[in-house]
C-alpha cells in the first residue's frame, strides 16, 4: 500500500495532479468525466467569461442612442451637465487611484527587478515606444498627403469659442519637459506641473531715449494638471534605492506591495461601474455637440484622415509588430484588453485608463505583475502613438489651409518634433492639442488655426487615446514574451515580487528554509 501512495505522490509532483483517466494501481479504475456541454451551456460560459466586455460595449452603444435621442429635446446647459454626471463619477474614481497606483506599482516593480534587468526592460520598452511613435507619425504625414484635408475650403464655426494655447518657444517647451522630470515638490507634483510664461521687459539705450529694446523673458508658473512624468521618475529611482538597502528596505517594499495589491482590488470594483459611466460619458458628449452637420461638412476630410490613420496603426501595424515578435494571435490579445480600450474611448484619458489596463493585461493576457506594473505607467506617460499621428495630420492640414508647401526638411522636422513632443503630452483630454503649437512654431505656421482642431478634438482625441493605450498594452505583451524566452533559456522563471524583494539574509527566508528542512526530516522518518 505504501508503494501505491508513493506512485500517486510522484504522479502529482511530476504532473501537478493525478490523471483521472489513467488506470490507478491495484486495478482500480476511475471513470472519465464527461466534458461534453450543450450549446446553451457553452454560450453561458462564454458570456460569463466576457461579461464585463459585453457590458462595456453595450454601454457605448446605448450611450450613443441615448445621446442621439436626447439631442432632439431642447436641454439647458445645466441639464446637459446632469446627463453626464454618472460619467463624471467614473472619471473621478479613476483619477482618484492614479497616483497611488503609479507610485506604488513602480516602486515595487523597480525594487523587485534586478538593476541590470531593470535597465534592459526599460531600454527595450523605450525602443519599442520610440519606433511605434515614429511609425505613427509617418502614417499621419502620408495619410495627410494622400487625402489632402486642407485642400477644401474650411470655415471656422461661429459658435466656436475655444482658446488657442499660448505661444511658447520650442526650446522652452523641451526645457519644461526636463524640469518636470525633476519636480521641486512631490506633493505639488500630484496636482500641478511646471510651465513657462513670458513677460516683456523694456531696455533703454545709452541716452535713455533712443534704442529702446523689448526682451521677452521666460519665467516659471505652476499650471493645473498632474506632473505624472516627475512622479514616474521618482518612483523608479526610489524603488532602486530600496533594493540597494537590502534587509533595511524590506519593510517599505512590503508596504508598497500591499498598497499596490489593495489598489488593484479597488480597480476590480470600479471596473463593474465602468459600463454605466462610459454610457453616460458618451451620451453627454453627443448631447453637447452643436451643429454637427456643418462641422463634418467643413472638417470631414480632416476627421477621416485622422480616424483612418489611427485604424491602420491600431488594427494593422501594432498587431503586426506583436505577431512578428511573439508569433501569437494579436487580435486575441486585443479582445483581452477591450474593456480598457472602451474605457479609453469614453474617458479620453490614457492616465485614467491605466488602472483598468493593468487589470486586463494581467488577468486576460497573462502578463506578469512585474512587467505590467512597471511598463504600463511609463507607457502611459511617454508613449503617445495616437497623439503623434494626429499632430502630424494637423500640421500638414494647417499648412495646406495656408497654401504653404512643406519641403523635405520641414516634413522631417514635423516627424521628429511630433515624436519628441508627444513624450511631454499630458495623458488627459486634449493633451495633444497643447503640444501641437510646438510643431507649428517649429515649421513657421500660424498657431491661430489650432481653433479648428479644437472644434473636433472631442472625437479625434478619443481615437488617439485608444491608440495610445493599445500601444502600451502591446509593449507589455512583447516584453513579457522576451522575459519568458530568457527564462526558458536560463532554466528559471521570473520570481514573484515579494520573493525577489526579500534579501537572502532575511529572517523570512531562514524561517522558510528551516521549515522546509524539518518537513523533509519528518518525511524521511515516516518512510
Amino acid at each position: 500500500m505504501a508503494s501505491t501512495v508513493d506512485m500517486i505522490e510522484s504522479r502529482k509532483e511530476s504532473n501537478g495532479e493525478a490523471h483521472l483517466d489513467e488506470p490507478m494501481p491495484n486495478g482500480l479504475d476511475i471513470p472519465k468525466r464527461s466534458t461534453r456541454e450543450t450549446l446553451s451551456q457553452r454560450v453561458l460560459r462564454i458570456v460569463r467569461a466576457n461579461l464585463l466586455v459585453i457590458l462595456t460595449v453595450a454601454g457605448v452603444i446605448v450611450g450613443v442612442f441615448i445621446g442621439l435621442g436626447v439631442r432632439n429635446v431642447t436641454l439647458t446647459r445645466t441639464q446637459v451637465i446632469y446627463v453626464g454626471f454618472p460619467g463624471e463619477i467614473l472619471i473621478r474614481l479613476l483619477k482618484m487611484i492614479i497616483i497611488p497606483l503609479v507610485v506604488c506599482s513602480l516602486v515595487s516593480g523597480a525594487a523587485s527587478i534586478d538593476p541590470k534587468a531593470l535597465g534592459k526592460l526599460g531600454g527595450l520598452a523605450m525602443l519599442f515606444f520610440l519606433i511605434t511613435t515614429l511609425i505613427a507619425s509617418s502614417i499621419g504625414v502620408v495619410m495627410a498627403y494622400i487625402i489632402s484635408p486642407g485642400s477644401v475650403s474650411v470655415s471656422k464655426p461661429a459658435y466656436l469659442e475655444e482658446e488657442v494655447p499660448a505661444h511658447k518657444e520650442v526650446i522652452d517647451s523641451f526645457l519644461d519637459l526636463i524640469r518636470n522630470i525633476f519636480p521641486s515638490n512631490l506633493v505639488s507634483a500630484a496636482f500641478q506641473s511646471y510651465a513657462t510664461s513670458y513677460k516683456l521687459i523694456k531696455k533703454n539705450g545709452t541716452d535713455g531715449i533712443t534704442n529702446i529694446t523689448v526682451e521677452k523673458v521666460p519665467f516659471g508658473t505652476d499650471q493645473d494638471g498632474m506632473n505624472i512624468l516627475g512622479l514616474v521618475v521618482f518612483a523608479i529611482v526610489f524603488g532602486v534605492a530600496l533594493r540597494k538597502l537590502g534587509e533595511e528596505g524590506e519593510i517599505l517594499i512590503k508596504f508598497f506591495n500591499a498598497f499596490n495589491e489593495a489598489t488593484m482590488v479597488l480597480v476590480s470594483w470600479i471596473m463593474w461601474y465602468a459600463p454605466i459611466g462610459i454610457m453616460f460619458l458618451v451620451a453627454g458628449k453627443i448631447v453637447e455637440m452643436e451643429d454637427v452637420g456643418s462641422l463634418f461638412a467643413s472638417l470631414g476630410k480632416y476627421i477621416a484622415c485622422c480616424l483612418i490613420g489611427h485604424a491602420i496603426h491600431g488594427i494593422l501595424v501594432l498587431p503586426g509588430i506583436y505577431f512578428i515578435f511573439t508569433r501569437k494571435n494579436p487580435y486575441t490579445f486585443l479582445w483581452g484588453i477591450f474593456t480598457a480600450l472602451a474605457t479609453a474611448f469614453g474617458t479620453s484619458s490614457s492616465s485614467a485608463t491605466l488602472p483598468l489596463m493593468m487589470k486586463c493585461v494581467e488577468e486576460k493576457n497573462g502578463v506578469s505583475k512585474q512587467i505590467s506594473r512597471f511598463i504600463l505607467p511609463i507607457g502611459a506617460t511617454v508613449n503617445m502613438d495616437g497623439a503623434a499621428l494626429f499632430q502630424c495630420v494637423a500640421a500638414v492640414f494647417i499648412a495646406q489651409l495656408n497654401n504653404v508647401s512643406l519641403n523635405f526638411i520641414q516634413v522631417i522636422t514635423i516627424l521628429v518634433t511630433a515624436t519628441a513632443s508627444s513624450v511631454g503630452a499630458a495623458g488627459i483630454p486634449a493633451g495633444g492639442v497643447l503640444t501641437l503649437a510646438i510643431i507649428l512654431e517649429a515649421i513657421g505656421l500660424p498657431t491661430s488655426d489650432i481653433s479648428l482642431i479644437l472644434a473636433v478634438d472631442w472625437l479625434v482625441d478619443r481615437t488617439c487615446t485608444v491608440l495610445n493605450v493599445e500601444g502600451d498594452a502591446f509593449g507589455a505583451g512583447i516584453l513579457q514574451f522576451f522575459v519568458d524566452r530568457d527564462a526558458k533559456r536560463n532554466g528559471a522563471e521570473l520570481s514573484e515580487v515579494r520573493l525577489e524583494a526579500v534579501p537572502e539574509s532575511s529572517p523570512l527566508i531562514s524561517k522558510r528554509s528551516d521549515a522546509q528542512k524539518s518537513g523533509s526530516g519528518e518525511k524521511e522518518s515516516s518512510m
